[in-house]
């Protein structure tokens, strides 16, 4: 919980975003540790058919990592990018979270 003792499912449904991103943020807290879930299937989840849309919702994700955009894998297996990257740092941040967790992921990498 964070210092004001709100849950993280209540501050998502307090926070001045559009509905369509507390949506997905909400949705994506469903996914558990250790598993992931690709941008279209959580499209599919909400309502949306562009995995695009979902894909940039995550990318202004200010719930990171309490709303574990890091689970979001491509419909391959791979990473394809993370907090707007596609590549270098947060992409091997996102890499070492998800080995954390235990999930499963391909290892190879391509150009989203």
């Amino acid at each position: 919980m964070s210092d004001s003792g709100q849950s993280i499912r209540a501050r998502v449904m307090q926070a001045d975003i559009s509905p369509f991103r507390k949506k997905v943020y909400l949705a994506l807290l469903d996914v558990p540790r250790g598993e992931t879930i690709t941008y279209g299937e959580l499209a599919r989840r909400i309502g949306c058919r562009s995995a695009q849309a979902v894909g940039q919702a995550l990318r202004h994700n200010p719930f990171a990592p309490e709303v574990p955009c890091h689970r979001v894998i491509a419909a391959d297996g791979t990473l394809c990018g993370f907090n707007g990257h596609r590549d270098g740092p947060e992409l091997v941040r996102k890499r070492r979270l998800l080995t954390e967790e235990g999930a499963l992921f391909a290892k190879k990498e391509k150009t989203c």
